[in-house]
């Protein structure tokens, strides 16, 4: 699949986020490719997912598009989503249809520059360049080392916007306003009401990920209503 095709495949659709760490029940490649076949049989158009052998595996089940990435943690660096060259490379014999990385304007490990990393795919692969974010400085950033998409992943999830508890409705109605290249809304969408909004935003595409493939959060909204309705 092309770049153009894979971003017309997922135009307007949903993008599932197939990921179990090593400390969750659902962790390993066999877990991760049955649930991505699951959210095919749903009507998801593409699937984001962790780690080479989580790739290859939902690759062979699923034959869905694929964002790729590999979340490693660095002493010396708060960026975790595909930080390095390192993890690029090992991503490249996927032949994924993108590889995503954290694009925030935050240090990277050992000092390497996102626009070298993003040059590295570019040289050295077909795949798109996904640019997870968490505010309009990080997408400016971004835009400027020739991202190919932006997302709205990391909203909440840093420092700076740690106070921020839903999905970031806002941060992707300016980045439509402003970007000519898509824009993926993702994080903390956890109702197709939500995703819907995105949608109508203008969103290319939404991704969800716990809200679906993480059971036992989901368990845990339940047994949290359930409790607050008891009081």
């Amino acid at each position: 699949m092309d770049q153009q095709q894979f971003l017309d495949t997922i135009h307007q659709n949903l993008i599932v986020s197939c990921q179990a760490l090593e400390y969750e029940p659902l962790h390993g490649s066999n877990m991760m490719a049955k649930m991505a076949q699951a959210a095919k049989e749903g009507g998801a158009k593409a699937i984001r997912c962790n780690t080479p052998a989580d790739a290859h595996a939902i690759k062979d089940q699923t034959g869905l598009p694929l964002i790729s990435i590999v979340k490693c943690e660095y002493s010396d660096s708060e960026v975790f989503i595909t930080p390095t060259v390192k993890e690029i490379q090992e991503l490249l014999p996927v032949n994924p249809e993108v590889i995503a990385l954290d694009a925030t304007n935050r240090p990277r490990p050992s000092q390497e520059s996102l626009k070298d990393l993003v040059d590295y795919i570019h040289d050295h692969s077909s795949a798109l360049v996904m640019g997870d974010i968490a505010t309009e400085r990080d997408a400016e950033y971004a835009a400027t080392c020739n991202v190919d998409i932006l997302s709205s992943t990391l909203s909440g999830y840093t420092e700076e916007t740690a106070h921020k508890t839903g999905p970031d409705f806002n941060l992707v109605k300016q980045l439509v306003t402003v970007y000519d290249i898509p824009v993926i809304a993702e994080g903390k969408i956890h109702t197709p009401e939500q995703a819907q909004k995105m949608l109508a935003l203008g969103a290319w595409s939404v991704v969800v990920g716990g809200a679906i493939t993480r059971p036992q959060l989901i368990t845990k909204t339940f047994v949290s209503a359930l409790k607050t309705e008891e009081r």
